[in-house]
Parts: C-alpha cells; sequence; structure tokens
C-alpha cells in the first residue's frame, strides 16, 4: 500500500513538472515586444502608422491579438486597418491607423469619429498586456522640413556620430532614408539609427572622417508617422494633388574651426600678433600685407576646403 502511494505521489509530482516546463519552454518561444515606435511619450491625434518590433521572427497573425484603449480601460473600436506588413525577417510588424477614420471629409471618420483626440492618453495592448502608452498631441499636417534641421559638428580623423537634431518624429522606419555621400558623391558606410522618440538621426562613419566636404541625402519619400510625406503633406485635394516626391541634399564640411585656428596669427619679423592687433589703425601698408597673408595660410592648414573666414581689407 505504501508502496502504491508512493508511486502515484512520484507520478503526480512528475507531471506537475513536465507541464511546468512546457509552459515555460512556450514562454520562452513566444516572440516578445521589445520596441513600439513612435517610441516618444507623444502622438499626434492623426497618427497613421505603428510599428513593433519582436525578439525573434513571429509565425502567424497578429492583428487580431492588437488592441487600443483608453487609460481608463474604455476600449477604441476598430483602430487598425485589415493588413499586416511585416519587414522581410518577420520581426517588424507595421499597422495602419484606418485612413478613413484619419483623413478629414470621409464617410468612416463622420460615421465612427476620430481614433484620437488630442489631450487623451491611450495604450496600445498585445495579448490583452499594454506594451506602450501615448499622450495624445494636435493633429499634425505638415511633413518634415529637412532645411530646418541642424547637423552637429564632427572631428576630422575620428568616427564621431553626425548627429541630425530633426524639426520633428520621422516614421520610425525610415533610419535609411537618410545617407551620407563624400565629395566623389560615393556612398559613406556606416551604421544610422533613430533616437530620441525619432527626432533625432545618428549615423557612425565605419571609416574616420576626412577633412572634406560631405552631404547628407535625404529621401524624398521619407515621412512621419502621420503619413506627411518631406515637405509635403498626407492630405490632399483634386484641386491640391501631392507634388512629386523629390530628394534633397544638405552640403556639410568635416574639419576644424577656422575661428579657432585665427585665434592667434604669427607674422614673419612683425612678432606675435591676436585679433585686436589686427584692428589697430596704426598699422602700415606693409603690415597688412604680411597679415593677410599669415592669415591666408593659416585657413588653408586647418581647413584647405573652406575660403578664409576673415578678410583683411586696407
Amino acid at each position: 500500500m505504501f508502496l502504491r502511494r508512493f508511486l502515484v505521489a512520484a507520478m503526480l509530482i512528475a507531471a506537475m513538472l513536465v507541464a511546468a516546463l512546457d509552459a515555460a519552454l512556450a514562454g520562452a518561444a513566444t516572440p516578445q515586444a521589445v520596441v513600439v515606435r513612435p517610441s516618444g511619450p507623444e502622438v499626434p491625434a492623426n497618427l497613421l502608422r505603428i510599428s513593433i518590433e519582436f525578439t525573434a521572427p513571429v509565425e502567424g497573425p497578429v492583428l487580431g491579438r492588437i488592441g487600443l484603449r483608453h487609460t481608463d480601460g474604455r476600449v477604441i473600436e476598430a483602430p487598425f486597418l485589415q493588413q499586416e506588413l511585416w519587414s522581410p525577417d518577420s520581426r517588424v510588424l507595421t499597422i495602419l491607423m484606418h485612413p478613413g477614420r484619419v483623413k478629414t471629409g470621409l464617410n468612416a471618420r463622420e460615421q465612427l469619429g476620430p481614433i484620437l483626440v488630442a489631450g487623451e492618453k491611450v495604450v496600445l495592448t498585445l495579448d490583452g498586456q499594454p506594451v506602450k502608452q501615448w499622450n495624445v498631441g494636435p493633429e499634425d499636417r505638415n511633413g518634415p522640413v529637412a532645411s530646418a534641421w541642424k547637423l552637429s559638428p564632427v572631428r576630422p580623423d575620428s568616427r564621431e556620430p553626425l548627429v541630425v537634431a530633426l524639426d520633428g518624429p520621422i516614421d520610425g522606419r525610415d533610419a535609411d532614408y537618410l545617407a551620407v555621400v563624400d565629395m566623389e558623391n560615393h556612398l559613406v558606410d556606416g551604421q544610422a539609427s533613430l533616437k530620441d522618440g525619432e527626432r533625432t538621426w545618428a549615423f557612425t562613419p565605419a571609416t574616420p572622417w576626412r577633412t572634406a566636404p560631405y552631404r547628407l541625402m535625404v529621401r524624398g519619400t521619407l515621412e512621419d508617422s502621420s503619413g506627411n510625406r518631406l515637405n509635403g503633406h498626407f492630405e490632399t485635394s483634386i484641386g491640391n494633388p501631392a507634388a512629386p516626391a523629390s530628394d534633397e541634399s544638405i552640403p556639410f564640411t568635416v574639419g576644424r574651426s577656422n575661428r579657432r585656428c585665427l585665434a592667434r596669427v604669427v607674422v614673419p619679423a612683425l612678432g606675435d600678433l591676436d585679433h585686436s592687433d589686427l584692428l589697430r589703425p596704426g598699422l602700415t601698408f606693409r603690415r597688412l600685407v604680411h597679415v593677410e597673408e599669415a592669415i591666408h595660410q593659416a585657413v588653408l592648414q586647418c581647413d584647405p576646403t573652406r575660403p578664409p573666414a576673415l578678410q583683411v581689407t586696407y
């Protein structure tokens, strides 16, 4: 009798261990959401795209497992277009908010209302669990403007990242829609990424920067998360159609600052002069000639691709 009870107990324990192991293996094998874009704390009320990056390739449909609700628990009905857009490696899913409820003047928006409203807080869920929360801001009707971007300086002979402060968040999938080319129009190899809620683009070259001019190339089909194209708008009309996409380039030069090179100039036979000396009215014509030549040589040594930053007139 004792032996029988012992065997039954052992079998029950073994079954429980097997079940626990199976559950653990199943959980480990299920890809988890690691990044949701837009990754910033706020989205515009006319948000069009959301992308979810998983830890591993995903098999089978996912859209039915994704939901959108208010922070008080109220479910937002039918927010998504019933289409899954997957990356080639099946790790990044892009879903579209229903365009008929995003774009103004369409029947779906008039009947069901907009999906998001400025001032609200919403939560994206996967299998009922929250994966991202956003504050909803005003609608964004204008596309990115490359002329408003700010490029950081980088040191020659270094692999410092070029950091571009954008004029607003861009689509999280569009990091490779920007690229750097050299003066021979050759693509510069390196690693590009988006950060700060897709408001900043950073590029680290594979080899050190040269003292030379470069260009930041921007693909004309670059968009923000509301579908507004570079220098364009998502919402267009028959009378005001969208202009064809046009690429842009932003020139920049890698090199030391001319101003720093001119902080102190040695003029042969005239001693050591600084900026205040250059402005003294007592300098003779001969001294001015020497000063101008010294400045010119200093600038050429600093960065031969730039003209002198200071011109001496007489």
